[in-house]
C-alpha cells in the first residue's frame, strides 16, 4: 500500500488526558486481555505465508511463540526465523492451489475477529505500544464481514493505527527519528484503479509506552485521533466505491472486523527510512493493553448523534 503524505504536521501533548467517549457512546464489545490465554471466543488467527499483498516478509502462525497474553498484554511477536507454510490465505485457496506453499524468513501473527464480532459505525480504542526498526510494520485496522460490494477495495478498508520504521533515522522527521502515524481508507474501483485518503503525522511520544488509538465511525465522517486529540478527519464526500457510485456512504456502511497484527517488511516500510528490513535486534513486540468498542445508543443507524 501507498500513502499520501497531507503536509499536516501537528504538535500533540504527549500527557493529553484521553476523554471518556460521550455517555451516548455504549460499550459493546471489549477485550480487557486479563485471562491465562487469547480468548478464541473473540479472536482468531490468519495463517499463512502469502505476505499481505504487499510483498511482506512474515509467515502468519497461530503459534503461542508469536502471540500470547503475558502481564494482561497482548503480545504480538515477529522472530527472525525460516517457516514455510500456507502460500494464499484461506479465502484464496481452492482445489487447484491449496497445497501450494511459501517460505519467509520471518514469523509473526495476525488476529482477526472475523466471523466473532463485527459492526457498523462504532468507536474503536485500542491501547498499543508499538515496537522500533526498519521494517517493522504494525497495524491497527479492519475489514469488511462480507464484500458487500466486491473484493479489495470496492467493499473498503479502515485503517486505525499503522507505522512503519519507527525509531530509524529520518532527516525530515523531528529530532531526526521516525515516529510517524498514520490513518487512512481504501477504497474507489478494483485495482490499479483504487484509491485512498489519509493522514500521516510525527508523533514523537509514539517512540515510548502506550498510547491509545482510536477511530470515530459515524455514518458521514471518520475521525481519528491519538491520546484523544484529533489528527485526522475524512468525510462521506471524499470516499466511493465502483460498485455503487451513487451511494454517498458506501463502502463504509456495512459492518466491518477488526484486524491486529505486526508485518515486517513489505512495500511500505522497505521503501522508507535506511531501506529493506534490519534484520537484527529480533525478536520484535507490538504489545496491546485492551480493545474497546462502542457504539451509539442514542442513534445505531448513523452514531450522527455521538460526538467527542
Amino acid at each position: 500500500m501507498r500513502f499520501l503524505l497531507s503536509g499536516l504536521v501537528l504538535a500533540l501533548s504527549a500527557c493529553a488526558t484521553v476523554p471518556e467517549p460521550d455517555p451516548a457512546w455504549s460499550l459493546v464489545w471489549s477485550d480487557e486481555f486479563d485471562g491465562e490465554g487469547i480468548d478464541g471466543a473473540k479472536w482468531g488467527f490468519d495463517v499463512d505465508c502469502w505476505g499481505g499483498g504487499n510483498n511482506e516478509r512474515q509467515c502468519y502462525t497461530d503459534r503461542q511463540k508469536n502471540a500470547r497474553v503475558e502481564d494482561s498484554k497482548l503480545v504480538i511477536e515477529a522472530h527472525r526465523e525460516t517457516l514455510t507454510g500456507p502460500a494464499l490465505p484461506e479465502d484464496q485457496r481452492t482445489a487447484a492451489n491449496a497445497g501450494d506453499t511459501a517460505t519467509k524468513p520471518f514469523t509473526s501473527a495476525r488476529l482477526v475477529s472475523r466471523g466473532k464480532a463485527a459492526w457498523k459505525y462504532a468507536r474503536i480504542e485500542v491501547r498499543a505500544e508499538l515496537p522500533q526498526g526498519q521494517g517493522t510494520w504494525p497495524a491497527i485496522w479492519m475489514l469488511p464481514e462480507r464484500n458487500t460490494y466486491g473484493a479489495w477495495p470496492l467493499s473498503g478498508e479502515i485503517d486505525v493505527l499503522e507505522a512503519v520504521n519507527l525509531g530509524v533515522a529520518c532527516t525530515a522527521c523531528p529530532d531526526g527519528i521516525e515516529s510517524t502515524i498514520l490513518g487512512t481508507l481504501h477504497f474507489g474501483n478494483a485495482r490499479p484503479d483504487n484509491r485512498h485518503k489519509g493522514e500521516e503525522m510525527p508523533y514523537p511520544p509514539v517512540l515510548s509506552g502506550f498510547h491509545t488509538y482510536a477511530v470515530d465511525w459515524r455514518q458521514d465522517r471518520m475521525v481519528w485521533t491519538v491520546d484523544g486529540k484529533v489528527f485526522a478527519t475524512r468525510t462521506a464526500d471524499e470516499w466511493f466505491t465502483g460498485a455503487r457510485p451513487d451511494d454517498p456512504f458506501a463502502p463504509f456502511d456495512h459492518p466491518f472486523h477488526l484486524i491486529l497484527n505486526l508485518a515486517i517488511g513489505g512495500g511500505l516500510p522497505e521503501g522508507r527510512g535506511t531501506g529493506g528490513v534490519d534484520d537484527t535486534e529480533f525478536p520484535k513486540r507490538m504489545r496491546i493493553d485492551w480493545v474497546r468498542v462502542w457504539q451509539c445508543e442514542a442513534d445505531p443507524a448513523t452514531a450522527a448523534a455521538c460526538e467527542r
